[in-house]
Order: C-alpha cells, then structure tokens, then sequence
C-alpha cells in the first residue's frame, strides 16, 4: 500500500465525535448561533469523509488551560467515546498542545482542532504546485509545536520527514530541525513559484481584459456561478472549500465584452494564522480585479457574519469595499428560500445599490447580474465615435474584443461604430488609429 492511501483509509469512514465549545463570554459567541458553528464542523469533518456518530455544543464558563472541558464533562464524553467506538474527537475551535495530550490520555482517542481539520482539507484540495507547497508550508508550521504527540494520523509527512522517535530532547530537536529545512526549502520553492504567476499576470496585462473576482464565504456559490459565467467545469459540489486554487477563464458579458472571471479560495472564520499567511498570495488576484463580486449563501443561518468575515479579509487585503464601482454584492440561492421570505429578499436588494438576488443553479436573477457587471464596468469607460474603413477586419476585431459596441452602422466604405473604451485600452486605440490613418 502507497502513502496516499494509508493516509486515505486513515481518513475516510473513521467514527468521529464532533465539538463546539461555546465560551459562553466569547466575543464571537454574540456574532454567531452556536447550531451554525456545529453545522459547519460537521460539514467540514463530513469534507474528509469521516462519519460524523454524534456533534454536539459544548457550553464552557471559560476554557480550562490543562483540559479545555471541565471534569464532569470529560468524564461524560469520555463515556460516550468508549461505547460509540469513537476514533477521532474533532473540537471545532483552537486545542492547546497540552489541551491535546491531555485529553487523548484521558479519552484514548485521536483529538483534532479546527486548524488541523482546515489544514487537512486544504492539503486534499490543493491541486496546484502552489497550492501544495503552501499547504505544507501551513502544515510543518502547526506540526512544529505539536511534536509531543500521542497520536499522529492526520500529519501529512511529505518529504522524508518522520516523527516515530521518542519524546527525548534530542529527538525533538531533530525533528524540529528537520521541519526547519523543509520549511526553508518550501519558502524558496514558493519564492519561484509566485515569479512564474508574476510572469502569467504580465501577460495577461498586454490583453487588458477587464477582470472580475468571485469572492464569498466557503461553499456560498461561487464556483457554480463562474461555472454558469464562463461555461467551465470547475470542480462544484456542496462541499466546504471545494475550490482552493484559483482559477481563471475568459467569459463575455451579454453586449459582447470579454471580461476574465476569477473564482478564489472561499473564506472562513477562525483561519488558521499559518494558513492566512500562506494563501494570501492567492489572494493577491482579488486586488487585479476590475470589480470584485462578493457571493453571499443568503440561506445561511449565520449570513450576515459571513459578510462580515469576507468585509474583514478584504479590507485587510486593501479592497475598498465601500466603492460601488468596484464592489457588488450577490444574494446567492434565492431557489431554496420560502417564497415569502424570497419576495422581502428581491424587493430589499431592488432599493439597494450594488446588490442582485440569483440561484446561480437555476439561473434566476443573472440577466440583472451580468447587466449590473457590465453597468460597473463600462462607468469608467470613455464614449468614442469611430469610422473605420470596412475592409479593415483585423481593427473591426479588435475594437469588438477590447470594447464595448454600442450601435453599429455600414455606409459604403465605411463603418461608423459607438464604442466605450476602459481607460487601459484607449493608448491602444490610439496608435491603432493612426496607423491606419
């Protein structure tokens, strides 16, 4: 049997109990319902096809430093985990090291904290050299304050890495050694790596097509949208961060302008901090973007804290998203909403600027969307009226791919054209003109 499928079976069908600790004090206790925060630990422990036997809230007063439960609750759980065959307890929220030793002593079972679940969902959806190697990156620096361990089936060891030695000293200090090499060998891999993309987004300068960056809370929509955008297979199911790379394909809007759609990693709350590091390059494409289109779950019992989340990494990132010309707002599944509350959504967005309610599944609402995209796109752009000789195909071309056609008309030798140019495209326009005057 290879690695990939140790890991595999190591993974998938395994009996889990799923925890969310609610501190009860907790500033995100007051943003979010705590059904939603276990609704989505399921859904991110269901992503690693884990079978998820039981999930439950857990209400602390506050965290305990050694054990994080108090004692009554775990020996409660403790009993729980013995008789339901549990194989891995999954706490949806952050897990000491000593948290973790102390409650895979008491409870012989395997514990994973939400950084861990994230990072092991990352490193199966990466698909990109990039992607991976930032994954690893994430990872040996999680791995390096949890040598001490009692258990180690979800540390993916890449490389030649090995932590089967004893808790010695010196044992610790070659595996951290080790990490550390390959921690500096990634770095510069990835130094190479983000030149190549650097390169790639020259390119794409040279053909200034405007671009436009899906953008949203994992599993909100996004991918089935720029699917339904672009007519692309990108990988759409019900799952959380079922994209992880980003991914480019060219579409056109409905009066004919090309545009480049972006479809990004999809956000989450709580991050992982190794994480935020090494996925903000992947990011770096949201700040290219001619418009940024934020796509909400409108569903989603906690939608208004996603928003805030996503408002949060983008004004981190630099993103004014209190700029209308450069921000809209997408109510995404309007199809699984009550008609009654379908129709107070519809009307709402209607008196809003920036904002459209869609089914990107069923299609409802994406006339408005793309007119809204091209509305915002083309507000920067200049008026010109050109005469350009009919025999000159390869200029006609040129000015329906790089502008926005808005009335056409033929007399003899010539073709008289409304356009609007962005103002990229307007020095082009320029030399192209007189070259052929």
């Amino acid at each position: 049997m290879n690695e990939e499928s140790e890991r595999e079976g190591l993974r998938s069908g395994e009996r889990a109990l799923v925890l969310h600790p609610h501190i009860k004090t907790g500033t995100e206790s007051r943003l979010r319902d705590p059904a939603g925060c276990l609704e989505e630990a399921v859904s991110l422990t269901a992503a690693i096809s884990l079978k998820v036997v039981h999930a439950e809230v857990a209400p602390l007063a506050k965290a305990r430093p050694g054990t994080l439960f108090g004692e009554g609750k775990i020996t409660e759980l403790g009993d729980f985990i013995k008789h339901s065959d549990i194989d891995v307890v999954i706490i949806d929220g952050p897990v000491t090291p000593v948290q973790q030793r102390n409650l895979e002593r008491r409870w012989q079972v395997k514990i994973v904290d939400r950084t861990g679940l994230i990072l092991e969902i990352f490193g199966e959806r990466a698909q990109t050299r990039e992607g991976s190697l930032q994954v690893e990156l994430a990872h040996l620096s999680y791995q390096r304050t949890r040598l001490v361990r009692s258990w180690t089936h979800l540390e993916r060891q890449r490389g030649s890495l090995s932590f089967i030695g004893g808790p010695g000293e010196s044992q610790l200090e070659i595996d951290r050694r080790l990490i550390d090499e390959r921690i500096t060998k990634i770095k510069r891999q990835l130094s190479s790596v983000v030149q190549t993309r650097e390169l790639h987004r020259a390119k794409r300068k040279k053909v200034p097509y405007p671009i436009v960056a899906l953008v949203g809370y994992t599993n909100a929509g996004k991918s089935t949208l720029f699917n339904r955008m672009t007519s692309a297979d990108v990988f759409a199911k019900d799952l959380l961060f079922a994209t992880l790379d980003p991914t480019m394909r060219r579409g056109t809007l409905p009066g004919g302008q090309p545009v480049i759609l972006s479809d990004t990693v999809g956000f989450i709350s709580s991050l992982p901090t190794e994480l935020v590091a090494a996925f903000r390059a992947t990011l770096e494409e949201v700040l290219e973007a001619d418009l940024i289109v934020h796509v909400r779950d409108i569903t989603h019992m906690d939608t208004e804290a996603q928003r805030q989340d996503v408002l949060d990494v983008l004004k981190k990132l630099g993103v004014d998203t209190d700029d209308t010309e450069m921000y809209l707002e997408v109510f995404n599944k309007i199809d699984l909403l009550p008609p009654e509350e379908k129709e107070q959504i519809e009307n709402a967005v209607r008196r809003a600027e920036g904002k459209v309610a869609i089914s990107a599944v069923t299609g409802e609402g994406t006339e408005r969307f793309l007119a809204l995209i091209e509305e915002r796109l083309t507000a920067r752009q200049k008026m010109m009226e050109l005469d350009i000789p009919a025999s000159d195909g390869a200029t006609l071309s040129w000015i329906y791919r790089h502008g926005t056609v808005l009335e056409r008309e033929d007399r003899d030798d010539k073709v008289h054209l409304q356009v609007k140019f962005s103002p990229e495209n307007l020095g082009r326009l320029d030399k192209i003109l007189k070259n052929i005057q």
